[in-house]
């Protein structure tokens, strides 16, 4: 599906959220911080993602070209991932992310669960 993004400011964040957004799209790009992962590593990083989620938001942040899919050519087949350099573009947010979670997610939840 293609979208048409205009010129304003706000299609931007639109546009961003929509490649970076989702419940998992930002842990897994997060995690490949610290390197070149196998999908069994990630899996186990991201316990409560299912292995078909993790495969498809791989798939789409690939598409997107923030993550290098690399197939080793041998039995077992052995596939990492890493970001590219656009993908490392992503760190400073992601920390930043990190750090607002850390700092507020405490209080968000407590609020939520007061509802």
């Amino acid at each position: 599906m293609k979208r048409t993004y205009g010129k304003h400011e706000a299609c931007s964040v639109e546009l961003a959220l929509e490649i970076i957004g989702g419940k998992w799209k930002g842990v897994v790009l997060y995690h490949l911080l610290g390197g070149t992962k196998r999908f069994n590593e990630l899996r186990r990083l991201i316990p409560s993602v299912t292995q078909r989620m993790l495969t498809r938001q791989l798939r789409e942040l690939e598409a997107h070209g923030l993550v290098k899919r690399t197939v080793y050519p041998v039995v077992p087949p052995k596939v990492e991932y890493e970001l590219t350099e656009l993908g490392l573009s992503l760190k400073e947010i992601l920390v930043q992310l990190r750090a607002w979670g850390k700092e507020h997610g405490k209080s968000i939840m407590t609020s939520v669960n007061e509802e």
